[in-house]
């Protein structure tokens, strides 16, 4: 059953008071599904000051990548990591992170490397790495979760969630392409002890938003990219 749906006409303030990009907004259905929700481009960095970190960005890339027949943080010697680390930074995240693990590598310019050492164990101990680094960042107001496989997702989709997000530390956001949920996700620093106490073996973040859909705001962005997570190689 789909949960509450906010209409802002644009310039309507939206969580902790940051102006609002976009029109509608539309909360996702607990089986998972969402429908169209938010249109508009938009960074939610505009009136934050220059050098201040307000969210963490992550590219989740610590895996074996077995189905796609090797760690993906190497795919397309390295355009793909490239391309997911730039989306952060110019969609207005204040720093970015690798979570690096069956293969470690340079990060790109831009980025820093945050090794899991014990990234065999399963996607769980990727976003526990990633959500520990957000409690040691001052200021951080939530992080943006993004994976590497994706490699036609832009800054702009990085831009529309943050927006969608206010910048605020109770906010809860998922982006979705053509109805169906993907990445980037963002989340509020309010919300990190309880998505560490769902994560598992190969659940990563996804426990959490399915139990708390209510409260996720879904935010369409297929009109800006297919979304679409390749899990084997050209």
């Amino acid at each position: 059953m789909l949960g509450e749906i906010t209409v802002f006409p644009p310039g309507k303030t939206v969580h902790d008071g940051r102006t609002a990009q976009h029109g509608t907004r539309q909360r996702s259905q607990c089986d998972g599904s969402v429908k169209l929700s938010v249109t508009g481009a938009g960074s939610a960095m505009e009136d934050v000051g220059e050098g201040e970190v307000t969210v963490l960005g992550a590219v989740l890339a610590a895996g074996a990548g077995r189905r796609f027949g090797g760690p993906k943080i190497l795919a397309h010697q390295g355009e793909w990591l490239l391309k997911a680390v730039s989306a952060l930074n110019a969609g207005g995240c204040g720093e970015v992170v690798v979570a690096m693990g069956a293969a470690v590598v340079p990060p790109p310019f831009g980025a820093r490397a945050l090794t899991v050492d014990d990234w065999a164990t399963g996607l769980s101990a990727t976003v526990r790495r990633v959500l520990g680094s957000v409690r040691e960042s001052p200021g951080c107001t939530g992080v943006v979760l993004h994976v590497v496989d994706t490699p036609d997702v832009g800054s702009e989709v990085v831009g529309r969630v943050l927006a969608a997000s206010g910048l605020s530390p109770a906010a809860l956001v998922r982006s979705c392409f053509g109805g169906v949920p993907g990445h980037p996700v963002y989340i509020g620093i309010d919300h990190i002890d309880g998505v560490c106490a769902l994560l598992s073996g190969d659940r990563g973040a996804g426990a959490y938003l399915a139990a708390h859909c209510d409260d996720v705001v879904a935010v369409e962005c297929g009109d800006l990219a297919g979304g679409r997570d390749i899990d084997s190689p050209d």
